[in-house]
């Protein structure tokens, strides 16, 4: 007989404190992940019952892990803001947002490549990989490659 488990058995395992997903638990902190949800609390605790500080509403939102709880992760935002914010509102996928001015994104990564595109700070890209300082990265469709100086959303080094 196959056993099957219930919504509520799967709801009572997740407030016990077993993560929805044992991919994510087993990654340890600081790592990068993006805001899922269109909308997102960042909580002064790891719970609903404390107080919400902001609202992002904007999806793709770069931030940094920084601590796990159960279903729970301590995040950073670009503006260097610590909260809690509810696992299932993150995602694992990378994005980076432009820093500091307007910034060229090259055909290749290196200085002397050929511009395809500019973008404003603030502007939001999926990442892709990082080499020598330079990350590639795609803007709905308007893809280059950046200077890891000039994004926020990669560790100092990454990629070297």
């Amino acid at each position: 007989m196959k056993r099957v488990a219930t919504s509520a058995a799967l709801a009572a395992l997740v407030l016990a404190g077993f993560p929805a997903s044992d991919a994510a638990a087993q990654k340890k902190p600081p790592y990068w992940a993006s805001i899922a949800a269109s909308k997102a609390r960042m909580r002064t605790g790891p719970g609903r019952n404390y107080p919400a500080t902001w609202l992002y509403q904007r999806a793709g939102l770069p931030v940094k892990v920084i601590e796990t709880y159960p279903n729970w992760r301590k995040i950073e935002d670009p503006d260097g803001t610590t909260g809690w914010m509810q696992a299932n509102l993150l995602t694992e996928e990378r994005t980076a947002m432009v820093r500091g001015e307007i910034r060229t994104l090259r055909a290749a990564p290196e200085a002397g490549a050929k511009i395809s595109w500019r973008a404003e700070p603030g502007v939001i890209g999926k990442l892709g990989e990082c080499v020598n300082g330079w990350c590639h990265i795609d803007v709905k469709g308007r893809a280059g490659f950046i200077e890891t100086g000039a994004i926020w959303g990669v560790d100092p080094g990454e990629g070297r």
